[in-house]
């Protein structure tokens, strides 16, 4: 096994954990679930911090929107192979819509689409 694979190994391992972490903080959220609802999960790139945030999100007819924190994990380009392999494993184990937002000029470096398909109107 060569360095790059034991690498490329490793991060995958890592990029699972990572996913099981952000599900299992999920998976309580869901107990008390409410008929009538939305539920979501929202990845933002925050550029000021360096971060990528993962929150869930849910909104009930007539109720506001809440959005509870999960996870972070470092942003750079290299971490978007490494987003890409988390999401990977996330949607292995949920069938959550993910937005993503704070993304706009940013593309998945395995397809070179882009990440965020439209701008949000409060980006602008």
């Amino acid at each position: 096994m060569s360095m790059m694979d034991e690498k490329n190994e490793t991060e995958a391992e890592v990029a699972r954990r990572e996913a099981k972490l952000i599900y299992d903080r999920l998976v309580p959220l869901f107990d008390a679930r409410v008929n009538r609802t939305q539920y979501w999960l929202s990845v933002t790139n925050e550029s000021f911090e360096g971060k990528i945030n993962f929150f869930f999100n849910s909104k009930a007819a007539r109720q506001r929107k809440r959005s509870i924190p999960l996870h972070s994990i470092e942003s750079s380009y290299d971490n978007l192979v490494f987003l890409e392999l988390v999401l990977h494993e996330l949607r292995k184990k949920t069938l959550l819509t993910i937005d993503f937002l704070g993304f706009e000029d940013k593309r998945w470096p395995s397809d070179d689409s882009h990440i965020e398909q439209k701008r949000d109107h409060l980006e602008t």
